[in-house]
């Protein structure tokens, strides 16, 4: 049985891949043995150094002052931005152009402006003061504006994949373009976006970290207070970016799961080889 997308590699092939396995691994060993060897030789495996990170005072601090509220940011974040991406999808397909124009511009404009300066002008416009939001909305509504501007692009695509044929079929049986978007385009389009819907929430949850620049609450701001006093910048890092890799690593598995309960584990489509016989049919 051989891939209609590529052809099965040969034996040579399969040694030539073996090799690069091998050697890729051999050489991410040695990098991985030099840093190593590095933090070794400047004493950077101290233990006043990795102390923080086992006292329960510090590592409760990391996990509720840290994680919860990092992981709070980043749901308020994605949900909403989830909202407004899809009214801006939707508007960007519309036929009226007094509802498009503005929903492009606006799609563009904040997919254009870097995160980090949409949070600090957020934050200096409406943030800072006794009156304002605060950082932490003001690291939510930052989030929202940049991933809701890229999720709009994701909710047109995913719409315009769907094949042309089922929404004709709907507006000949008499249906209205609104019934047409909900009941057929939307539920369609949704599943070709999953992929890029979870590759979004990740972003909005690693970039939660930019907060650390309007002293946001979250684990950046907690690791900050944590290196002030004990000087270990590095270690507080190594940390910090390991509880971000694995607070990552459970949202994909979980929004994978979710995937396949709603479309489906894929399986490649496989056609069997045919011989001679088979060519001449």
């Amino acid at each position: 049985m051989s891939s209609v997308l590529f052809d099965t590699p040969g034996p040579a092939s399969r040694r030539r891949y073996r090799l690069y396995s091998v050697l890729g691994t051999v050489l991410l060993g040695v990098v991985l043995g030099l840093v190593v060897w590095r933090m070794y030789a400047t004493g950077q495996f101290a233990y006043a150094l990795w102390e923080p990170f086992l006292t329960p005072e510090y590592i409760k601090a990391l996990l509720t002052d840290g994680l919860l509220k990092t992981l709070a940011m980043a749901f308020s974040a994605v949900l909403l931005a989830v909202v407004f991406g899809l009214v801006l999808g939707v508007a960007k397909l519309s036929d009226r152009g007094w509802i498009r124009w503005p929903a492009f511009v606006v799609v563009e404009f904040f997919r254009a402006v870097p995160v980090l300066l949409l949070m600090i002008f957020v934050f200096l416009a409406y943030g800072a003061g006794g009156g304002g939001i605060g950082s932490y909305w003001s690291v939510v509504i930052a989030l929202t504006l940049y991933n809701g501007s890229v999720l709009a692009e994701v909710f047109r695509a995913g719409i315009l994949a769907v094949p042309r044929g089922q929404a004709e079929a709907a507006y000949a049986i008499g249906l209205r373009k609104s019934q047409v978007m909900n009941s057929i385009l939307l539920p369609q389009g949704v599943k070709i976006m999953l992929p890029a819907i979870i590759s979004q929430c990740v972003v909005a949850l690693k970039d939660t970290s930019l907060g650390y620049a309007i002293l946001a609450p979250g684990l950046t701001a907690v690791g900050k207070s944590i290196f002030q006093q004990f000087s270990n910048q590095l270690q507080t890092a190594i940390v910090v970016a390991s509880i971000y890799i694995a607070a990552n690593l459970v949202l994909t598995a979980i929004a994978t799961w979710v995937q396949r309960r709603l479309v489906g584990e894929k399986k490649p489509l496989e056609v069997p080889n045919v011989g001679r016989e088979g060519a001449a049919l």
